[in-house]
């Protein structure tokens, strides 16, 4: 009896146990769903910020000189920006709306004008970009990243976003991204088109309306490819540039009485090369060295035969906890100006690509941005100072002293004082919060005959002292943050 009792007791209690284990097995399944599930909603992740930023410029003389009696120009533009971007389990898309536009520009009710070339409405980023690794690879990342996107490398001299201009800068391209244990690499292209076409593969470079101006060369690429390599080490960072863009072959065609010479685009493009490297060089633990050096070859976007170097060195003292103190040099090479220009004569002059101008060449600016300033290259000396008063407000100080790089012809078979101006240049900024910002800056600089000269600006009874004068307020909310 007790022998039948033990075994219907052992029955009971193994199906007790096995009860019990079957529940908690259930529960661990379940409660590890739901623990990959919460991990996988961390990863998938949707931002959406905006930006307002108004800016009112005086200009008395900004880009280009003008002339004694002229008035200052006065006026306050916009740039609007709505971005959303979503990450999600090895992907991400980004796109960012811009509205650009000076106050008044549109009616206030009917018949409202804005076009192209007054800015307005324009998709600044549309892009997506997929990981090539899944979340368990020891690489850092590897990618495909396409679309329309900002490309911007190092200090932003030969490819940068050239923020400060409103309608800042975007390409239309596809990138290939590798990094893993400081090394970066990526590789990209781009092929535009002006529009869907059945034949060939002509492109008008020079109908893009936005962005389409390389330095004031007035012709947008039709392709291009680069690749760029870089590496993080203890005392800095280096880094390798090799970038080709091409221009779409043309011929002058003259017909006509009166004869009339018109642009006519063919198939095939004159490439330009532009290989260099960069450093960020940190010698101690105060002084900081930044410079870089590359080569343009190949030929230029007229078909000319290219060979011009830029060569660039910046250093950085801090002195005490709130002041950082530095000079520096630029040099971009140039054509000899005593020199007749031919169609088969070697250009000289560097172009500093895609880069940003206005960081670099003086705020009013007057080299290397949308106005020409001749052929001769550009020496441009500076010396720097930043002063942090506190976490939020800061003073900058920027002196340059400009010449050119060549020889200045004065029209007669002789040669002018290679000496263009000097340029100084204060900044404040002022972070109400992490949100709100204000900046203000003065320019004002003393210019020479030469700078005034038919090869530099091209400006008679021209007022040698121009002065630039801003305020700037910019907004950047993320509308998903938590309070």
């Amino acid at each position: 009896m007790s022998t039948l009792t033990n075994l219907l007791l052992k029955n009971q209690s193994q199906k007790k146990e096995g009860f019990f284990n079957s529940k908690l097995s259930k529960t661990i399944v379940l409660g590890v769903a739901i623990t990959c599930l919460g991990k996988f909603e961390a990863k998938a992740q949707f931002t959406l910020t905006g930006q307002i930023r108004e800016r009112v410029e005086m200009r008395a003389g900004q880009g280009t000189l003008q002339q004694d009696g002229d008035k200052a120009a006065l006026f306050t533009s916009q740039r609007t920006r709505l971005s959303a971007g979503y990450t999600g389990y090895r992907f991400k898309i980004y796109t960012s709306l811009q509205d650009v536009r000076v106050w008044g520009q549109d009616a206030s009710t009917i018949n409202r004008t804005t076009t192209e070339a007054n800015n307005g409405i324009l998709l600044h980023e549309a892009w997506a970009e997929i990981s090539l690794i899944d979340t368990l690879s020891t690489i850092q990342n590897l990618s495909i990243k396409a679309g329309r996107q900002e490309i911007a490398y190092d200090d932003q001299k030969v490819l940068g976003s050239l923020d400060w201009l409103q309608q800042g800068r975007r390409h239309d391209a596809i990138v290939f991204k590798y990094a893993n244990k400081g090394w970066i690499a990526d590789v990209g292209a781009a092929f535009n088109q002006n529009k869907e076409l059945n034949t060939g593969t002509i492109y008008n470079g020079t109908n893009s309306a936005y962005g389409a101006g390389t330095n004031g060369i007035g012709t947008m690429y039709k392709s291009f490819q680069y690749a760029y390599i870089g590496k993080k080490f203890f005392f800095g960072d280096l880094s390798f540039l090799f970038f080709k863009d091409d221009f779409n072959k043309y011929t002058n065609v003259t017909s006509g009485t009166p004869a009339v010479t018109t642009k006519v685009n063919g198939e095939g493009v004159w490439s330009r090369n532009t290989t260099g490297i960069y450093y960020n060089v940190n010698a101690t633990r105060k002084l900081n060295f930044m410079g870089s050096f590359y080569h343009q070859g190949g030929h230029d976007k007229d078909g000319r035969s290219l060979s011009a170097n830029m060569a660039s060195i910046t250093s950085t003292y801090q002195v005490g906890r709130k002041l950082f103190i530095g000079p520096g040099v630029d040099y971009l090479s140039g054509d000899d100006g005593t020199k007749a220009v031919t169609a088969t004569s070697d250009n000289n002059r560097f172009d500093p690509l895609y880069g940003t101008p206005h960081k670099f060449w003086g705020s009013m600016d007057y080299f290397y941005a949308a106005n020409g300033f001749g052929k001769q290259g550009l020496l441009n000396y500076f010396f720097k100072i930043k002063y942090n008063a506190k976490d939020n407000l800061s003073f900058n100080l920027d002196i340059h002293g400009f010449e050119s790089a060549n020889k200045i012809s004065n029209g007669a078979g002789g040669k002018l004082n290679s000496y263009l101006g000097t340029e100084v240049d204060l900044t404040v900024r002022y972070n109400l919060t992490k949100i709100i910002n204000f900046e203000a800056g003065y320019s004002i600089m003393k210019a020479t005959n030469a700078m005034a000269s038919t090869a530099v600006k091209n400006i008679a009874n021209a007022d040698l002292t121009p002065q630039f004068a801003y305020v700037m307020l910019n907004i950047k909310p993320n509308f998903l943050a938590k309070k």
